[in-house]
């Protein structure tokens, strides 16, 4: 699916006059600081652009929930940025992609215009353009990789064997700002013992938090190993959906970054400037997007639908795995 498509002429975002929607924001979300590794490729390629970035940390990280917990956490955070008046929304998360992309290209673009850019199919598609034996590891989230996300996406290129792998502890890690030391190194080697022995050339790093720890992961696969980064691709396809829209910012002004944390505001400043940089000047804790930014008229996911998909943690499923699978095959 083209990453734009569908804001469709018509909605009521492009009733707005075109100058008002060229100074709005982009919107990027995630359940913690992992999505900052887009962020900064998208401020590094689209200078001119403002940022809103919402760290969903009361709830997050996503990947030990329930598909439908991450839904509807996800939901809720998407429709008070769309309230907030953002221009195009970023999934900065593989979790909440996987969970509720479809949903929210219905729910944003078709609705109101705003198009959807994800974090799944950019970096399948420079795997795809990397690997050279067609031997690809795909590493991410339980909620992820339990989703088959990647394996969906990948099935459309022919003769690739996909073996993916649950690293649900390389989350925990950096969001407490470790990102070297020998207990990380010997959870690392633990996690892609099942790669090194596919003899995988190309691994994608299925979560925004994993491209902090590119040393480490190097380190293990080797440095004959690609390592494929969804935040700059996921950057282009910004820019270009900007580009196709004609949503580009051109106020001469310096633009504004703003960063939200619905958990600890000062845990999480503390890592996003070690991990973004200058441009997080602060971080304002909210209960909701929309308590900062009251502009809209979505109904928010209500707490009885939070309740509800919380009830189906006790409900049995698969949490995680290590398998392998080719296109056109059953996989394990």
């Amino acid at each position: 699916m083209d990453p734009s498509a569908g804001a469709a002429a018509g909605s009521d975002a492009s009733d707005l006059p075109a100058a008002a929607l060229e100074s709005r924001p982009i919107g990027v979300f995630d359940s913690g600081v992992g999505g900052l590794t887009v962020a900064r490729s998208i401020i590094d390629q689209l200078p001119n652009e403002s940022i809103l970035y919402v760290g969903d940390t009361a709830h997050g990280p996503y990947g030990p929930l329930p598909i439908a917990e991450v839904r509807a956490n996800a939901l809720g955070v998407m429709d008070e940025l769309v309230d907030s008046g953002v221009k195009l929304l970023t999934i900065a998360c593989n979790s909440a992609s996987a969970a509720v992309l479809r949903d929210a290209r219905e729910r944003y673009t078709a609705k109101y215009g705003i198009p959807v850019i994800e974090v799944i199919q950019p970096a399948v598609r420079r795997a795809v353009a990397a690997t050279r034996s067609g031997r690809v590891g795909v590493i991410g989230t339980s909620a992820t990789i339990g989703s088959r996300a990647y394996e969906d996406t990948f099935a459309a290129a022919p003769d690739l064997a996909i073996t993916s792998v649950a690293c649900p502890e390389f989350v925990s890690y950096v969001e407490a700002g470790i990102t070297t030391g020998p207990a990380l190194l010997a959870v690392a080697e633990e996690y892609l013992a099942p790669l090194k022995a596919a003899g995988v050339d190309t691994v994608v790093l299925g979560c925004t938090h994993y491209p902090l720890l590119t040393g480490v992961i190097s380190y293990v696969m080797g440095a004959d190993v690609t390592l494929v980064s969804s935040a700059e691709e996921t950057a282009k396809d910004v820019y270009r959906a900007l580009a196709t829209h004609n949503l580009q910012r051109t106020d001469s002004n310096p633009p504004e970054h703003h960063f939200v944390a619905t958990g600890d505001a000062g845990q999480f400043e503390a890592l996003a400037r070690r991990f973004l940089g200058p441009e997080v000047l602060s971080v304002r804790h909210v209960d909701h997007v929309s308590a900062q930014y009251p502009t809209g008229s979505l109904a928010r996911i209500t707490p009885e639908m939070i309740a509800a998909a919380q009830s189906a943690a006790a409900r049995p499923r698969i949490s995680n795995f290590v398998g392998t699978s080719a296109t056109g095959g059953s996989g394990q």
